[in-house]
């Protein structure tokens, strides 16, 4: 450990998950954090429980706003879970000076996602800061949902199982560095941030056997796939033809030196599903707008227990490893 925070500490990958092991849960170890599952199972497995909070830089992009992206980030961590969101906490610190009128942008935003959703705002606080002490403004949203599927955990995932995900990938990295460095590009590039509860919803009342689910925010698929080969003790096959990359982010990686599954996304998921209702489950994804190119991308295996394998068309294999190194800071 460094002696000082860096900013690659908070890229969900390595060191992130270093600072994580070593400060926190050292400090608040206990049998329901080291499920390490996107929301905490309280209350004898009917409620999910969590906590996120948002310093995205810019404010405003492309396809949401700091606003949406704190509800939606939140909310999709309990739906990962299975859960319906019910109940948030949004606690605000701005800075001195900024502008009412972004404020009540912002929050009209959240009141939407929180209607979509069906959920509702039940506490909050307001903070003030001196010009200077923070960027704008930071939000934290906590979230209880109730759960709709019991058994849903990374901790589960076996050979019985498939790995798909929702749509393609990286599109909110891209989009936020753009934004970032005012690159001018002419494509219809926009951040994936939606709300994934009605999605999973519609999982469940098809009746897709769920083993896990998580949404690929920081640190992208490629954090999310090693992070369950390690909680479920497997190794996991992908087929790197068959991860579902946009022409657009594929163009921002090929300039920008950027691996796609490093890229944070803020409206795409990661499953793990039984074999046999593969097919079904990637029918319901489908019928969702934007889900067009949602995937079977890997498969589980023994090979090597731990790893994540990609493997070409060419018939090479490589490990792909937990992203590392300061990717991009302030993305969520």
């Amino acid at each position: 450990m460094n002696k000082t925070i860096t900013l690659a500490q908070g890229n969900g990958g390595v060191e992130n998950n270093e600072l994580i092991s070593k400060v926190f849960y050292k400090a608040f170890k206990n049998e329901i954090l080291e499920k390490s599952e996107d929301a905490a199972v309280i209350h004898g497995g009917e409620l999910a429980f969590s906590t996120d909070s948002f310093t995205v830089s810019p404010i405003f992009f492309n396809g949401a706003d700091i606003g949406k992206l704190a509800v939606c980030g939140t909310c999709n961590d309990l739906a990962m879970m299975g859960a319906k969101p019910k109940y948030l906490t949004c606690s605000v610190i701005i800075e001195e000076g900024f502008e009412t009128e972004q404020l009540e942008t912002i929050v009209s935003s959240m009141k939407k996602e929180l209607e979509l959703n069906g959920a509702v705002v039940v506490s909050g606080d307001t903070k003030v800061m001196p010009k200077g002490s923070v960027d704008k403004i930071i939000i934290n949203t906590t979230g209880i949902g109730e759960i709709q599927t019991k058994g849903i955990s990374s901790n589960n995932i076996s050979s019985d199982d498939v790995i798909l995900v929702s749509r393609d990938i990286g599109a909110h990295g891209a989009t936020i560095f753009i934004a970032r460095e005012g690159i001018e590009m002419e494509s219809s590039l926009k951040s994936d941030c939606k709300s994934l509860y009605p999605q999973v919803q519609a999982l469940i009342d098809a009746g897709i056997k769920i083993t896990a689910m998580r949404d690929a925010t920081r640190g992208g698929v490629g954090a999310v796939l090693n992070e369950w080969a390690k909680q479920s003790n497997i190794c996991i096959e992908v087929e790197e033809d068959s991860i579902p990359i946009s022409d657009e982010v594929k163009g921002v990686c090929e300039i920008l030196g950027f691996e796609a599954t490093s890229l944070a996304n803020e409206g795409t998921f990661v499953l793990a599903i039984k074999k046999d209702d593969a097919d079904k489950a990637l029918e319901v994804l489908k019928s969702f707008k934007d889900n067009s190119m949602a995937s079977k991308i890997a498969q589980v295996s023994d090979e090597h227990i731990q790893k994540v394998i990609l493997k070409s068309s060419w018939g090479t294999k490589r490990f792909l490893d937990t992203p590392t190194g300061e990717l991009l800071p302030r993305i969520c």
